[in-house]
């Protein structure tokens, strides 16, 4: 197994102690890479266009605050973990108007940008007052998944959240040197590698899960071929070079619609020079690009695309895990997030946890995406995390890996 993959699951079964020590790291990127968009963006008073890929930066620094408080500090159920009552009577906030400001089940996306948000300073405060009641409420709970399970909850929502600040950064022509967030270049790959037949278990956790993780039942994995890890731009750039973004045959369906809707021509943050030399945008800056590094920022339709004119196919998520937990550290991943041919949809006999929002509002057929990126916080990374986006996102740090029989 990889040893990203151990980080992940070792936090999901974290002690107290832990816990404590990931809380406040992850707090501190969380301000280090707001303070990025402060240097930027405090001149226009953290305004940004107004985009499904975007949100007000002082608006995802509140929610981050406000989920944390709302679970924790002001939940009276917080020691009964996923048998909580979501709707059970709290507190009021510490701010009056929190609910109604940062409640992302109550607060439509689209009118965040009209909000009257506290400052930054403000904001600040806030979010310190409430991680020092939530560390004080650890330090006298429990040592069960029951007891953890919100502070738990809360560490990965906030690390989820320090994902999302790097898509929007880059998105945003922010530059961000911390070299933990930088992609890196892959070797070639090995040879494709083999996966016997085998009937293989998904929904099997231990320690903290997600509720769409949960739910274990049995499904039968082909015998076939996976990548070893995924595509470079050097295995990449074939496809476009070659025209595949101008032939149709590749591009069926809504596939096509959204290539002519877009005029895409070459995937997000890439174009060729006039000498037709390949250029990448990174965190606001062209560059050369590197034909070592992970494709990245793909939509799944640009990578079944590919799929298609290679002759091959997205793995699904059942093989994805699979493979991810038979074939040890011959199967890499943790590099970009990878789609896969699976939709999103909930296993047998689902039941949804606490935060209601988090999982059945999406079972819409957006794909299932595997592994964790260079952005991904490796505490999170966990071969059985099930992520999803719409097939058109290519704002994230996604790419793919192939399959065949």
């Amino acid at each position: 197994m990889n040893a990203t993959a151990g980080v992940g699951r070792s936090l999901r079964r974290a002690g107290a102690e832990t816990l404590a020590q990931a809380l406040q790291s992850s707090r501190r990127d969380t301000l280090a890479t707001f303070g990025l968009y402060e240097a930027a963006l405090s001149q226009r008073d953290f305004v940004v266009p107004q985009s499904v890929e975007l949100n007000p930066p002082l608006w995802e620094l509140g929610h981050i605050g406000w989920f944390q408080s709302h679970w924790l500090g002001r939940n009276p159920h917080r020691l009964r973990g996923a048998a909580a009552d979501p709707f059970v009577p709290r507190r009021p906030p510490e701010r009056p108007d929190a609910d109604a400001l940062y409640d992302s089940s109550q607060v439509a996306q689209p009118t965040r940008w009209g909000l009257p948000l506290p400052g930054a300073q403000a904001t600040r405060a806030d979010l310190a007052a409430g991680l020092a009641q939530s560390l004080a409420l650890l330090a006298q709970c429990p040592e069960d998944d029951n007891g953890l399970y919100f502070h738990r909850l809360c560490l990965f929502h906030e690390d989820m959240h320090h994902e999302a600040a790097l898509y929007m950064a880059q998105a945003l022509g922010i530059e961000v040197l911390d070299p933990r967030w930088q992609p890196q270049a892959l070797a070639a790959a090995a040879a494709a590698l083999s996966l016997a037949p085998c009937t293989f278990r998904l929904g099997q956790c231990a320690g903290f899960a997600f509720d769409n993780e949960l739910g274990a039942h049995e499904v039968k994995v082909p015998a076939g071929q996976i990548d070893s890890q995924v595509l470079r731009w050097a295995d990449y750039l074939p496809f476009i070079e070659a025209g595949g973004y101008e032939d149709e045959r590749w591009w069926p369906g809504p596939a096509r619609t959204w290539r002519k809707a877009h005029g895409m021509q070459a995937p997000r943050y890439l174009r060729s020079d006039r000498h037709g030399a390949w250029q990448q945008q990174r965190w606001g800056r062209w560059q050369t690009l590197d034909l070592a590094l992970p494709a990245c920022h793909l939509s799944a339709f640009e990578a079944q695309a590919w799929c298609t004119w290679a002759g091959r196919r997205l793995p699904t998520e059942a093989e994805w895990e699979c493979a991810a937990l038979s074939l040890g550290d011959a199967f890499q991943w943790g590099h970009v997030w990878e789609w896969t041919a699976s939709p999103f949809a909930p296993y047998p006999g689902f039941v949804a946890h606490p935060y209601r929002d988090y999982s059945a509002p999406w079972f819409d057929g957006r794909p299932v995406l595997r592994g964790g990126s260079f952005g991904t916080q490796p505490r999170m990374k966990h071969p059985q995390y099930r992520n999803y986006f719409e097939p058109a996102r290519n704002d994230i740090f996604a790419g793919f890996r192939s399959c065949a029989r």
